[in-house]
């Protein structure tokens, strides 16, 4: 059926009609999400089996089973590590569950929870809570997520009294800190604490927050609560004065002629251009006694209301004959007290793509790994935005692979593993190389080849403008 025929007969339905279409295709999710468990168990199984006879180690037998999995299903390879476990769990030791979800019984989320609740138990007592929660389908119609967590763990705890202290110790050692961009140019810091620590960290805040505000302190408790945690985890005194390195690219219009183009904040994305020069203005009058000085001994204007400055005589990087007409981009590097210093980058004209980098650097970080990490932002690998933390040789170094911007790509460590499994490939695209979309690539791409012969593409994001 087409969409115009689809549409015109969800149109012409009755409301009991779209009700009963709803349900059915509630029923289809969850049954194509068994297939997917289904696919996903029989794909890990061939692999390892190959690997296996290949004389792989058993603890790196399956390696990249869920990388290829994440890639098919449009996941980050995160994700894929958890699609592979609820596969295997459901396929493997949860019968039930798996009929109840290719029945339509229940959702994919709510069979996420029963093995998520049961990871804690053998496998005997995870099918027997298997079976006494998801055997009989009438006992499922209903049933909410409390409730259905609910119980679960009354037979959890009735099963295996020590299944509460082992889920609590696994939950404290899967702990962790994240920083999550949120709206309006804010993070959203998250840590997931034991209970007694959470507590200890908030209760602490709190009493900072009360102490200030009984001293007249005008802001709000939550602002002093934020402040003061940014204040103690990093020793400053002031929460605004962070003596951290932040790397913001923006073009130099929106620097310097005060232009609407947005910049961009490494580790966050997208900031308004407003804001850019805010920061960029922040740093600039918070810094050492001449903040507008560069690496290499030139000089650039205080920033004034608007944040606008003027770049200082430097000598260009060496760059190819026809970079001559590139324009620049500027990346202002915000680092408290340390005060604002500016690198020129260098883009090629009409694609944006980033060809080079002034190399000279106060407090001199890795230069190569820098370009790489301003020109990808983000983990190169297709639907993963995880921090990079690699810089990986596209072409490994082993088999002759340069050094070089062309060559290196930014991945966070589980992508990088995933490459090196058996199978695998990856190689740039030469600029006469068409995309599927029948354009020719105008940013550094790279071609992923999966074990299957599967093949994706991954171009570099556009820098501002």
């Amino acid at each position: 059926m087409s969409n115009r025929a689809f549409l015109t007969a969800v149109a012409e339905e009755t409301d009991a009609g779209l009700v009963d279409r709803l349900r059915l295709l509630e029923e289809l999710k969850a049954a194509a999400s068994a297939a997917q468990a289904r696919i996903a168990v029989a794909l890990d199984a061939s692999v390892r089996g190959a690997h296996a006879q290949a004389g792989i180690p058993p603890e790196h037998q399956g390696r990249g089973v869920a990388a290829q999995l994440a890639l098919a299903r449009r996941e980050s390879p995160a994700r894929g590590g958890r699609i592979l476990g609820f596969a295997n769990a459901l396929g493997k030791e949860m019968p039930c569950t798996l009929r109840a979800l290719s029945e339509g019984i229940i959702s994919e989320w709510r069979a996420t929870l029963i093995v998520r609740e049961t990871a804690c138990l053998s496998v005997e007592d995870r099918s027997t809570v298997d079976r006494e929660v998801a055997g009989d389908p009438a006992l499922l119609e209903g049933l909410g997520d409390r409730r259905l967590i609910a119980r679960i763990r009354k037979l959890t705890y009735r099963i295996d009294q020590q299944a509460l202290v082992r889920r609590a110790a696994k939950a404290a050692a899967d702990r962790y800190v994240s920083c999550r961009p949120a709206p309006d140019t804010m993070t959203y810091l998250t840590g997931l604490l034991p209970v007694a620590q959470g507590v200890a960290v908030y209760a602490a805040l709190s009493r900072a927050a009360d102490s200030l505000r009984a001293r007249g302190d005008t802001r709000g408790r939550g602002q002093i609560m934020a402040d003061t945690m940014v204040e103690r985890i990093t020793g400053q005194a002031r929460a605004d004065r962070v003596p951290m390195e932040v790397q913001l690219v923006m073009t130099d219009r929106t620097l310097l002629s005060g232009s609407g183009e947005p910049a961009h904040l490494q580790g966050y994305g997208i900031v308004p251009a407003g804001w850019a020069r805010t920061a960029a203005a922040l740093a600039a009058s918070s810094g050492d006694s001449n903040p507008g000085v560069m690496p290499g001994g030139s000089s650039a204007a205080p920033l004034g209301d608007r944040g606008a400055a003027s770049l200082g005589d430097r000598a260009a990087p060496s760059l190819p004959d026809n970079t001559a007409s590139h324009p620049r981009d500027v990346a202002a590097e915000v680092a408290g007290p340390a005060g604002l210093w500016l690198r020129r980058l260098y883009t090629a004209p009409g694609s944006g793509d980033l060809v080079a980098m002034d190399s000279k650097a106060r407090y001199a970080p890795e230069s190569l790994a820098r370009f790489i990490e301003t020109r990808d932002q983000f983990c190169r690998t297709p639907w993963c935005s995880a921090p990079i933390r690699h810089r990986d040789h596209i072409r490994a170094h082993r088999s002759g692979g340069s050094t070089d911007t062309a060559n290196l790509q930014g991945l966070c460590e589980a992508c990088n593993q995933a490459k090196e499994s058996p199978g695998w490939t990856a190689a740039v695209m030469e600029s006469a190389a068409r995309l599927p979309t029948g354009r020719f690539p105008e940013r550094h791409t790279v071609e992923i080849t999966t074990p299957t012969g599967h093949s994706y593409r991954s171009m570099a994001p556009p820098l501002p403008a």
